[in-house]
């Protein structure tokens, strides 16, 4: 249990997600999320140079990105701070705010900053030499779609990690579509009143559509409207599966960032210095190959183990779902009701995922979400490649 990070309260924000293709498929991931933040840091009247390091969280490559952290920091205006490139695929946000916390624990540091980022859109075709090849034919790969329909050691693509876990569950067509329509439903309420929930923490993007037109995109972009009869009528992606088009999530393009600080720092950066959010535990896990939904279980009883609580103790419970599957067998293993014991205001399944940040969103929702509530446990887990998983306890009061 870790006893010395905190995040200050209204030190996050999410950039909205928009769905491949949009809005922000040609930005630079980085410099995008860099400016975002500089903006977001002025308006806070936080100096970015009060940050000792710098997380960047990146799994899509972007021109240049080999300067990685120490450029990202520098771009937000930070430019004598170093910085960390941290990339495990859909754990991404969960490892840097967890790296960053164990820096404040061990007292490295005071108060490094975790910026998230990717653009699913228009990935790198990365070319490697192959003077072997016939005829010197070089060896390729598209960097996002490649990886997605195949995992280089279990050999499958991750669609299929989810239906091999289902088929062992013996989770059903009909459960995924409910969990499915349910989750939209969920979304629906960080919508209402002229989306006051988002509004709570999302922060909107800045782009340069020309030289002299600028694009002000201040909330998700390309949700797809879901019904019962909708679901109904798509076919399974893989035959005799269970999942569809509609029951897993979209790639989509956003960022986020999180401010990680020793307490006293914490409460000198925080919009209510009364709200504490302590990061308690953290909590991995690997599975047999090719089950990757199944990882998430382990993962998160690690973290509630460290943290000394049940799942049932948690005020909220947000998790990475890629796919509706995964949600179905985390409630199953933890006794929780699919239905109400999760994903209030929505998750990834709906709003899309850019990999790098889609972590730190669902974990600020979930903290707006127990703030809301008086303050409590919040318990966020997910899925990554690799059949793996990340989980994280924060308490909030």
């Amino acid at each position: 249990m870790l006893t010395k990070a905190f995040i200050p309260y209204k030190g996050y924000f999410s950039s909205p997600f928009a769905r491949w293709q949009g809005s922000m498929a040609n930005e630079h991931a980085i410099m995008l999320a860099a400016e975002s933040t500089q903006r977001w840091l002025a308006e806070k009247r936080i100096d970015p140079k009060s940050f000792d390091y710098v997380y960047l969280g990146l799994t899509v490559h972007q021109h240049q990105g080999f300067y990685g952290g120490p450029w990202a920091a520098a771009l937000m205006g930070a430019a004598g701070v170093p910085g960390l490139w941290v990339s495990q695929a859909c754990s991404t946000s969960t490892v840097a705010i967890y790296s960053a916390a164990m820096g404040v624990e061990t007292g490295l540091f005071s108060a490094p900053f975790c910026l998230m980022t990717d653009r699913c859109s228009n990935g790198p075709h990365a070319v490697w030499p192959n003077p072997m090849g016939p005829g010197g034919q070089v060896v390729s790969e598209n960097w996002l779609m490649d990886n997605f329909n195949k995992d280089p050691w279990a050999g499958q693509a991750m669609i299929k990690t989810a239906e091999n876990v289902a088929k062992e569950e013996g989770i059903t067509r009909q459960e995924c579509d409910e969990v499915t329509l349910h989750r939209y439903q969920q979304y629906q309420d960080a919508l209402a009143n002229d989306r006051e929930f988002q509004k709570r923490y999302m922060y909107p993007v800045l782009i340069k559509v020309s030289k002299k037109q600028t694009l002000m995109l201040d909330a998700d972009e390309g949700v797809m409207a879901t019904t019962a009869e909708g679901l109904a009528g798509l076919r399974p992606v893989l035959p005799d599966g269970v999942l569809t088009f509609g029951s897993q999530t979209h790639p989509a393009d956003g960022h986020c960032g999180v401010i990680v600080a020793a307490r006293d720092k914490a409460k000198s950066m925080s919009a209510d210095p009364s709200v504490e959010i302590q990061i308690l535990s953290y909590g991995y896990a690997r599975v047999k190959p090719a089950f990757m939904a199944a990882a998430v279980y382990p993962a998160a009883q690690m973290a509630l183990d460290n943290a000394k609580i049940t799942a049932k103790d948690a005020k909220a419970i947000k998790t990475h779902n890629p796919f509706a599957a995964n949600d179905v067998f985390l409630a199953k293993k933890l006794g929780l009701d699919v239905m109400g014991g999760m994903n209030n205001y929505g998750s990834s399944l709906i709003f899309g995922h850019p990999q790098g940040p889609t972590a730190g969103r669902l974990i600020i929702e979930g903290i707006e979400e127990v703030v809301m509530k008086g303050g409590g446990y919040l318990l966020f887990a997910g899925c990554a490649a690799g059949d793996t998983a990340a989980a994280m306890v924060l308490k909030i009061g």
